[in-house]
């Protein structure tokens, strides 16, 4: 048996470190869970909150015509109609906006699958009966993804809630195909993009009736920042979750409107777009891309891990792990707690029956080194 090549390392970001402010004695090798806000970006952010706490008449009376402002920018920048997009605070907020936008009978059911994320899976158990797909961690491509999809539909499926990009084990589900073929049957798609602003090129799903995704995870945005996009035929069918003072003039504005909340974030966001922009979006996908790969190769050498298919270009990469480890939802977070706590780094471990598996992913501030210390590490970790 031929022994794997050992990798190139990358290089550096330039300057990607300092632009954060995140503890130097913890390697944060989970940027897909919660995203890291940049200086610039956290400034900003503070600004804003300075100016809603030297006049607060004048910052909320005038906040809705911030946020279309707002709200404008980012459309330009991800190429969508300022219209059909709103800010929300996450990606389960947008899934139960979406649902209950959607008309639904006695008997409809929702398609899943089970890497779905658990509160976006269960806004769609509230609400009708859910068919749940599973997919192998293995399958090998896009393709074997969309027909294992498209065999668990029944007559009765109204819904596809699928997502953009898995977050266990960063690949494209929801592709253009598969959507056009969703779209053929008649069936209504709700698409998590929580992980696509900032790592696709295109980060709304062509197609998609629904669509929301995290700008506060790859966007660089403040926590609480995500968006919802709605296909003109759904629009008017979209309510707030409570009522708003918004309400007579419909999406985006009504489900935007909160009366006395923290609108900081959401009008701050643009600056976390811009930012990438200056890095130049380009390199950073591809920074990003490349440091995952080299974290996911140098894992692989390790006994018992197995990486698997991914999409590329995507800065997130996942292994299986040795059998036996993270078999169920309670051993995966004493995991990936017992990691964090002592070999100092963060990393996403998720469960499966016989052996679940370990997402590693890379931003501009993570170096080479850490995920070679925690290669290193892991072995003697997991056999004590």
């Amino acid at each position: 048996m031929t022994e794997p090549s050992i990798p190139s390392t990358p290089t550096a970001f330039p300057g990607g470190r300092s632009l954060f402010r995140l503890d130097p004695d913890v390697a944060h090798l989970n940027h897909g869970s919660y995203g890291a806000v940049p200086v610039p970006v956290q400034e900003a952010q503070e600004a804003l909150r300075a100016e809603a706490h030297a006049d607060p008449d004048a910052f909320f009376n005038g906040v809705s015509a911030r946020l279309d402002r707002a709200r404008a920018t980012i459309a330009a920048r991800l190429g969508a109609d300022p219209e059909g997009i709103a800010f929300i605070s996450n990606a389960t907020e947008g899934a139960n906006l979406a649902l209950d936008a959607i008309p639904l009978a006695d008997g409809d059911e929702i398609l899943v699958t089970d890497h779905g994320y658990g509160t976006v899976t269960a806004a769609a158990a509230r609400r009708a009966t859910v068919t749940t797909v599973a997919l192998d961690p293995r399958l090998p491509d896009e393709d074997a993804v969309r027909e294992t999809v498209l065999a668990a539909l029944t007559p009765r499926t109204k819904v596809a809630l699928l997502d953009h990009v898995s977050s266990p084990t960063a690949r494209l589900v929801a592709g253009p195909r598969l959507l056009a073929d969703l779209a053929a049957r008649g069936i209504t798609t709700v698409v998590d993009g929580a992980h696509t602003p900032g790592t696709l090129a295109e980060p709304i799903a062509a197609g998609a009736d629904f669509w929301f995704g995290n700008l506060h995870k790859w966007g660089y945005a403040p926590p609480g920042s995500a968006l919802l996009a709605v296909a003109p035929a759904h629009r008017a069918r979209v309510r707030a979750l409570v009522p708003s003072w918004e309400d007579h003039r419909g999406f985006p504005r009504s489900v935007e409107y909160r009366a006395t909340a923290d609108y900081t974030g959401w009008l701050a966001a643009p600056e976390g777009l811009d930012l990438i922009d200056r890095l130049d979006a380009a390199k950073v996908r591809a920074h990003n891309s490349a440091l995952a790969g080299y974290g996911a190769d140098l894992l692989a050498r390790l006994p018992g891990f197995s990486v698997l298919p991914h999409t590329p270009g995507l800065p997130m990469r996942s292994l299986l792990l040795p059998r036996g480890l993270a078999e169920t939802q309670e051993a995966a977070r004493t995991l990936r707690e017992d990691i964090a706590a002592k070999l100092r780094t963060r990393v996403l471990v998720w469960p499966r029956p016989g052996g679940g598996g370990l997402r590693v992913c890379a931003q501009v501030y993570n170096r080479p080194e850490e995920y070679e210390r925690l290669a290193a590490a892991l072995p003697a970790f997991l056999s004590a």
